[in-house]
């Protein structure tokens, strides 16, 4: 399980129970100045992760952990039972975050929503 918080300076994603053996990560916390913007994006699912280094992918199953893609690294924990959500990042140690969520859309909106009150 993920859990995606959003404090009134910090986005903090903590991972749970076997997402946090998948992803090789426990906690990711970023400061809200640092999200660019997070959308639902039902295509991300389908798109290659990238280089795995390290992390775990079994095709339409699970893609978790740390990939690179484009030069740039990206974290992943998204199941094929989830929604993705993708979270822009700028000058952080990922440039995005694609996250698994039961209702992607809300998930973005409630990001989106703490960008604009910071």
């Amino acid at each position: 399980m993920t859990e995606i918080d959003v404090t009134t300076d910090q986005l903090v994603v903590t991972l749970h129970g076997w997402d946090r053996v998948w992803a090789l990560k426990r906690r990711i916390a970023v400061p809200l100045g640092a999200v660019r913007g997070a959308t639902a994006d039902p295509g991300m699912s389908r798109e290659p992760a990238g280089l795995r280094a390290p992390g775990t992918h079994l095709p339409r199953v699970i893609t978790a952990g740390t990939y690179f893609r484009g030069g740039e690294r990206v974290f992943w924990n998204l199941r094929a039972s989830l929604e993705p959500v993708v979270v822009e990042l700028a000058g952080q140690r990922y440039a995005r975050l694609v996250l698994g969520a039961p209702d992607a859309r809300a998930t973005a909106e409630r990001i989106e929503r703490a960008l604009t009150r910071s």
